[in-house]
């Protein structure tokens, strides 16, 4: 894996962590292509971190700051080894949490949500966890949320105040953007 875009653009990330399904390199390139100049600026928050591949594009990409979150111990020990191989340890924060727990937290608002879970969590845990979202106000106002699915996965319900911007399909992976009103 490696940084597409950006200040630590060709970066190459550490290894992946066993039990950790980072997204793919294209579909990463085709997602921050589609958001485009919405990262500039944003303030990020990246769930089930892994790698901390998203986030870390994110920030390469002119996000002001991220947050990322992931509850195993190797996770986060990659996480920080690549924001310091990228040079981005200033602007980002990283926390050892289960994600339902870091939002119930208040951690704040973000402008872009990136959740990106393992494939074989369960459904309930994945509603849940976007109600929490939705209802703990993590996303600010006109904010991003951006869900990273297998295409023949259970589809969690949706809160009513986000409004479906756009889905992206790469082989087996689905992403679907939404927009908080």
């Amino acid at each position: 894996m490696r940084v597409i875009a950006g200040l630590a653009k060709g970066v190459r990330l550490a290894p992946v962590p066993a039990g950790t399904r980072p997204m793919a390199d294209r579909v990463r390139e085709g997602l921050f292509s589609s958001l485009g100049e919405q990262v500039m600026g944003a303030t990020v928050l990246d769930l089930f971190s892994g790698t901390g591949g998203i986030g870390i594009e994110a920030l390469s990409r002119g996000a002001a700051h991220a947050l990322f979150v992931d509850s195993g111990p190797a996770a986060v020990k990659t996480i920080r080894e690549n924001l310091r191989r990228t040079k981005l340890e200033r602007l980002a924060a990283v926390r050892r949490l289960d994600a339902l727990a870091a939002i119930r937290q208040k951690p704040g608002q973000f402008d872009v949500v990136f959740v990106d879970p393992p494939y074989r969590v369960h459904a309930g845990y994945l509603g849940t966890l976007l109600e929490q979202i939705a209802g703990q106000r993590v996303v600010a106002p006109q904010g991003l949320v951006v869900l990273s699915r297998e295409t023949k996965s259970h589809m969690p319900v949706i809160p009513v105040n986000w409004r479906s911007e756009r889905r992206l399909s790469y082989g087996d992976a689905i992403v679907l953007v939404y927009k908080a009103q």
